[in-house]
């Protein structure tokens, strides 16, 4: 388990496929340990060591090259890993438990970053999630949002309260009062609404409440929130790092090349 203030966030960037890094979100993440995982997806037809000799020294190349960008910006503690896997998904769960990783970005272009939207969904690890922001805010100059949704007037009582909470919680880790802010929807469509409230910020942030990471940030409303926001999403995990139960398949077993592997 990680130590409260040694937070590390887990970045998975299709190197193959174009994907990269806005220097918006290396700078803002320069404070806490990364772990760069370039990947890629290969069709299940394709073995993983014929994928290895094809794509390796040139996936390397520009994950070294990523590395080096963060180490630029100031990132005192940044790793990589390398991957040819059928499944990214389930590879993203693992390495994120193999790395105890305590937040998944899910990358989206980023060119200007300001403000950050925080979705709460309820008080389970509100102090975790406070606790990890409070570490990769400080330095920069960013707006926070607490933004809840309850399904209609009678909840807004509560909701308020939970915000509230939210905002104490997060100015006792240092963080100015006058920097956060809270927003309070009554929607029958909670996803939609953080849709809605994303398209003003730049960031969005949103906590687990299942222990898998798969199941939550993959099969749950997280899916959803980064397919169609424009914005980055990070995923911050439960405060448990347990292994899923199911044991890995043998593809996704044998394809990470690790650099403290190689």
């Amino acid at each position: 388990m990680a130590r409260p203030r040694d937070h590390r966030v887990l970045v998975p960037i299709d190197v193959l496929g174009g994907e990269s890094v806005p220097q918006t979100i290396v700078d803002a993440f320069a404070s806490v340990p990364v772990v760069l995982l370039g990947y890629r997806e290969i069709p299940d037809q394709t073995g993983t060591d014929q994928a290895r000799e094809q794509y390796e020294d040139r996936a390397r190349a520009e994950l070294d090259e990523l590395v080096t960008v963060f180490e630029d910006a100031g990132c005192l503690d940044v790793t990589s890993r390398l991957v040819f896997t059928h499944d990214r998904l389930k590879t993203f769960e693992r390495v994120a438990v193999e790395a105890e990783c305590d937040a998944v970005l899910l990358l989206n272009p980023a060119p200007v970053l300001e403000s950050v939207l925080v979705a709460v969904r309820s008080d389970v690890n509100l102090e975790y999630i406070a606790r990890l922001l409070g570490t990769l805010l400080t330095g920069t100059e960013l707006t926070v949002t607490f933004f809840h949704v309850v399904s209609d007037e009678a909840d807004r009582d509560r909701g308020t309260e939970l915000l509230d909470a939210a905002v104490d919680t997060f100015a006792d880790e240092g963080v100015d009062r006058d920097r956060i802010d809270t927003s309070l929807a009554v929607d029958g469509s909670p996803t939609q609404a953080i849709l809605d409230a994303a398209a003003d910020h730049d960031l969005l942030v949103a906590g687990e409440s299942r222990p898998s990471v798969r199941r939550f940030i993959f099969r749950d409303r997280a899916e959803t929130l980064a397919r169609d926001t424009v914005d980055p999403v990070l995923v911050i995990r439960g405060e448990y790092l347990e292994q899923d139960e199911e044991e890995p398949d043998e593809s996704d077993r044998t394809v990470v090349r690790d650099d403290e592997d190689a």
